[in-house]
């Protein structure tokens, strides 16, 4: 099954890679500060892999001046024993509202998300197969996906819990991608639009006394805009109040700034309690060059209560020198270090350690 990144990345028809990530309790500094450079990718973890390959992989990864990883797709112990071993931070990520887990589709399917065109996300998912979203208005939904963060947290080799896909369903695709699936979204489109399900539905008529399924124009009304918004930001409230038991960091993959992330997701991340994000400043996907990077870590950090990340997509760079000035470009407006996606080179490699070394 595919991440939100492979998405992402087949949709610009751009090889799927790496993963990036941050921060270790107790052992070492979990949380970026204002004075640190720190390097992380993202990363899927390998139940194939024998644990003396783990160990030489990790170990390799520390000597280029790696941080920590975002690791998905486990738990593999051997492989979070090497991580760890390596002195590098461990965050794994998981699925959030987007689960398309057996238990859920035979159990629940009155969880999944309905669009405003009727469909349901249960078995008729916007984009691509995968996307299988549940509500955060249904109970049950938010009680499951708080459960599978703990079982994160009580991992005794993880460091933090990384939330991705933690919003609606893409409500606008980035720009460049809407050539790949053959939409205009210059204008909100019905079947891309969610959550007009039963729940929903209930527990807006009850804050409002209004029916959503009757707004003449879902995109300018505020009222229900907001009130997607603060379900989303009341689910992360939830998931932090599980993980910080445990003495985790909670950190998350998000839109690349607070004002797209809210027009394209109704994601509205500057308001969530998290120990730092991973904006994903993928400038391709908008059709910006590499100073746009610069652009949108300056408004994060300005929105944001807690550090920023930068979260940057290799195949969108041309060369090493391109990747450089991305990395000034975020690191000059106020990141903390950067995130990787995708394959990188030795040339680039030798970029980023020089840059977040220095």
């Amino acid at each position: 099954m595919m991440d939100r990144r492979q998405f992402l990345a087949a949709a610009a028809a751009a090889p799927a890679a790496a993963r990036a990530t941050i921060g270790l309790v107790g052992e070492m500094d979990s949380t970026p500060s204002a004075t640190g450079k720190k390097l992380y990718v993202w990363d899927h973890s390998d139940p194939k892999s024998t644990a003396a390959a783990s160990k030489k992989k990790y170990r390799g990864l520390k000597a280029k001046g790696l941080a920590g990883v975002f690791l998905g797709g486990g738990p593999v112990d051997q492989e979070y024993e090497a991580v760890r071993e390596a002195g590098l931070e461990l965050h794994v990520w998981m699925w959030t509202t987007n689960r398309g887990d057996d238990w859920v589709r035979k159990n629940h399917p009155e969880w999944y998300q309905v669009s405003r065109s009727g469909k349901s996300c249960f078995d008729k998912p916007p984009y691509v197969d995968y996307y299988r979203w549940i509500s955060p208005h249904i109970p049950g939904a938010v009680q499951y996906i708080c459960d599978r963060a703990e079982e994160i947290a009580r991992h005794a080799a993880v460091q933090g819990v990384h939330l991705d896909y933690v919003r609606y369903p893409d409500v606008i695709l980035p720009d460049a991608l809407w050539k790949d699936y053959k939409l205009d979204q210059t204008d909100e489109l019905a079947d891309y639009d969610f959550d007009y399900g039963d729940a929903a539905v209930a527990a807006f008529k009850k804050a409002t006394g209004r029916d959503p399924r009757a707004i003449k124009d879902p995109a300018t009304d505020q009222e229900w805009l907001h009130f997607r918004y603060d379900a989303i930001t009341a689910l992360v409230k939830k998931v932090h109040a599980t993980v910080k038991p445990h003495k985790k960091v909670l950190t998350a993959a998000v839109f690349p700034t607070p004002s797209l992330a809210r027009k394209i997701c109704r994601q509205d991340w500057d308001k969530w309690p998290l120990d730092f994000a991973t904006p994903m400043v993928y400038h391709s996907f908008y059709n910006k060059d590499e100073h746009w990077i610069g652009d949108a870590v300056r408004e994060n950090v300005h929105a944001a209560r807690f550090p920023i990340v930068a979260g940057l997509y290799m195949p969108a760079f041309a060369s090493p020198e391109a990747f450089e000035t991305g990395i000034k470009a975020a690191l000059h407006r106020g990141a903390v270090g950067v995130s990787l996606f995708g394959g990188i080179g030795d040339a680039y490699w030798e970029v980023a350690t020089k840059l977040l070394r220095s």
